[in-house]
Formats: structure tokens, C-alpha cells, sequence
């Protein structure tokens, strides 16, 4: 599968999850924020919450389930850029943070699974 392709799905994977999330009552404040150091797929509001979302998607499970392809390395790139997002919109720093996955499995039909909290900053201590 080509670069294109692949950003297609992955497009259609965060719309499927920002709809699902907005249906949960979270309140869209970005999408692909992206700073040098890396990328957030959502950032939304939950309450009084503010909740950094990484979406993954898997067409099938046979190789991998999606939510534990998020290693230690990538948590601290979701991290630092979190901290980017923060540092351009300071008006958010005063609210609770929280670290989520949106797994999604199968396609437009398939399974979401919602991992609230899904890691923490000393989860992905060096």
C-alpha cells in the first residue's frame, strides 16, 4: 500500500474516531497538531479534561491488535508534542490532561475500543 493510500485509511480512521468521540461527548479543539517533533491525531475536550488521542487502525488483528503498537517511543513524542500544543495555547495549560487510544478494528463496520487514560507520563519514563 502506498503513502497516499495509507493516509486515506488513516484519514478515515480519525474521522470514524472523532465521531465516535463526539457521539461519547467529548468537543473537538484540533485535529493533526503537529509540532517538530511530532503529531497528535485529535486533541478534544472531555468535561474539564483536555485529551490527546492517538488513533490507530488495523484492518485485522492477525498480525497485531492496534492499541499496543504505541511503545514507550511513541508515547514520549505524543508527550512532548502534548507539551508543544500547550506551550501555543496556553489558555488549556490549567485543565486536567489525560493520554487516550481509539482502537480501531476492521473498517467502517468493524470494532472501536476507547482506552481512556490509556498511558501516563511516567509510563514512558527513559
Amino acid at each position: 500500500m502506498g503513502f497516499s493510500a495509507r493516509g486515506a485509511v488513516g484519514d478515515r480512521a480519525e474521522r470514524q474516531a472523532l465521531r465516535f468521540l463526539k457521539r461519547e461527548g467529548l468537543k473537538p479543539v484540533t485535529r493533526n497538531f503537529r509540532s517538530r517533533g511530532g503529531e497528535i491525531d485529535l486533541v478534544m475536550l472531555h468535561g474539564d479534561c483536555l485529551t490527546f488521542v492517538e488513533v490507530r487502525y488495523r484492518k485485522s488483528t492477525g498480525f497485531a491488535l492496534p492499541a499496543p503498537t504505541i511503545d514507550r517511543h511513541k508515547q514520549r513524542k505524543i508527550l512532548h508534542t502534548a507539551a508543544m500544543f500547550l506551550a501555543r495555547r496556553p489558555r488549556y495549560a490549567h485543565l486536567a490532561m489525560r493520554f487516550d487510544v481509539v482502537a480501531i478494528t476492521g473498517g467502517a463496520d468493524g470494532t472501536i475500543e476507547w482506552i481512556q487514560d490509556a498511558f501516563r507520563p511516567v509510563d514512558s519514563a527513559l
